[in-house]
């Protein structure tokens, strides 16, 4: 590894806590925007599909302007605790690419960056194409220091963390992708998530929320029930 890796991982470790913490705003405009967490794993295909088809049109339509996107993948995977490895509910692999989305997601802290890597990586995923995960960091114009990251531990304690702070989700989350909006889980709704993005925001609707004024109103009598990757299921 370079000196100049060195350096980078080493401001990162300096860095971390403060990237991620459940919330964090960078202006007063920041602060009145709506925190949106999307608590993950890599090869659950309903957090693939979620991502690929339906988070991404935020970015689309505008509506990343208010929204504080995080992005946490950890999942449904958990530690061992007589060695504490990880165990993922998809197997190594998903222990794998957990780490280096989170690790470019802490390189690259501007959310349309690591978003448009993590995309890339989940439309693989969506084509069974997931080992190709490397290609993404030139296809998202982005440089390969994740890698590094990975390689020299620092992934490991940044997925420690997220670990602590999806076991410490009130309620526990049951399944992913588990979203939650402002602190407010939207569980087997997550599927109308842009909806309660719109209500939640207090600032002039943007023009993405007032073409859904009619379902804005009606969120708490929806009855959506999206596919999931349930805490209990078979791991594999």
């Amino acid at each position: 590894m370079g000196s100049r890796q060195i350096l980078t991982i080493l401001i990162l470790t300096n860095t971390l806590l403060s990237f991620i913490t459940p919330t964090h705003c960078s202006s007063s405009s920041k602060s009145e925007n709506v925190t949106v967490s999307l608590y993950y794993e890599t090869l659950c295909p309903y957090c693939a599909n979620f991502i690929v088809n339906y988070l991404v049109k935020i970015f689309q339509n505008g509506l990343i302007s208010i929204v504080n996107l995080r992005m946490v993948p950890w999942g449904n995977a958990w530690i061992d605790k007589s060695d504490g490895s990880f165990i993922c509910q998809h197997g190594s692999d998903e222990c794998l690419l957990n780490t280096i989305e989170a690790c470019t997601i802490i390189v690259y802290p501007d959310v349309v960056r690591h978003f448009r890597f993590i995309h890339c990586v989940e439309r693989l995923t969506l084509e069974g194409k997931h080992t190709e995960w490397i290609n993404c960091f030139q296809k998202s114009g982005l440089g390969t220091v994740p890698i590094d990251c990975y390689n020299s531990g620092y992934g490991t304690v940044i997925e420690q963390k997220y670990a602590k702070e999806t076991a410490q989700l009130n309620p526990p989350h049951r399944f992913v992708p588990w979203v939650v909006v402002n602190n407010q889980p939207i569980q087997e709704d997550y599927g109308n998530f842009v909806a309660y993005i719109c209500k939640a925001y207090k600032g002039p609707k943007p023009e993405a929320c007032r073409s859904l004024s009619p379902m804005v109103d009606s969120i708490e009598k929806s009855n959506s029930i999206q596919p999931v990757c349930y805490v209990d299921e078979e791991r594999t």
